[in-house]
């Protein structure tokens, strides 16, 4: 069989076997992907799969740059592709896929074990805590919006520094020329 016809093969077990299943996903028929761990799961990780042109002879390609491994550590990272490439190099020459993702489901928290989540700039604590502070901002945002007239009024009236003109409220003027004279 020529590895063509090898891929081919295998694409339809796959197909078979992940029909209706979350967790893999066909990118095109020689690119996958694959979720180890439910979505909630802090230690959960997407496994980007390319096979090349002669595959499965070769190794696949595989690599964990999906967006949502962006919390998982580099050295976590390593780790598991380093433990995916001797699953490979057991594996090559035949069809390896199932192989490949069914041990990293079965050694997920193994290789999650030194896992510590990186902190991104956006930290959920709750739901609650969350809808609160979004719902205040946006009522800040709408008070502090003008209109484009308001806006056109104001720039009008400033100069180019953006300060108000001596005078520009004749009231104080008044004001103030009434309690300095009268004295």
């Amino acid at each position: 069989m020529t590895a063509n016809e090898d891929q081919e093969m295998e694409l339809e077990a796959l197909r078979s076997i992940y029909e209706g299943d979350e967790c893999f996903k066909e990118i095109s028929p020689v690119s996958f992907q694959f979720r180890v761990g439910d979505l909630e799961d802090t230690k959960a990780f997407i496994l980007d799969v390319t096979w090349p042109e002669m595959y499965p002879e070769t190794a696949p390609e595989i690599s964990l740059d999906a967006f949502f491994n962006n919390r998982i550590s580099a050295e976590t990272k390593q780790l598991i592709l380093s433990k995916l490439e001797e699953q490979v190099e057991a594996n090559l020459g035949t069809a390896m896929m199932y192989t490949l993702f069914e041990w990293a489901k079965e050694n997920q928290e193994a290789l999650m074990e030194n896992h510590k989540p990186v902190v991104t700039a956006v930290t959920l604590t709750s739901s609650s805590e969350v809808t609160t502070t979004s719902s205040t901002a946006k009522k800040k945002e709408k008070k502090e919006q003008l209109t484009k007239a308001q806006k056109r009024r104001i720039i009008s009236r400033t100069d180019n520094k953006g300060e108000l003109p001596r005078g520009w409220n004749w009231v104080d003027v008044i004001k103030h020329v009434s309690e300095n004279h009268l004295h």
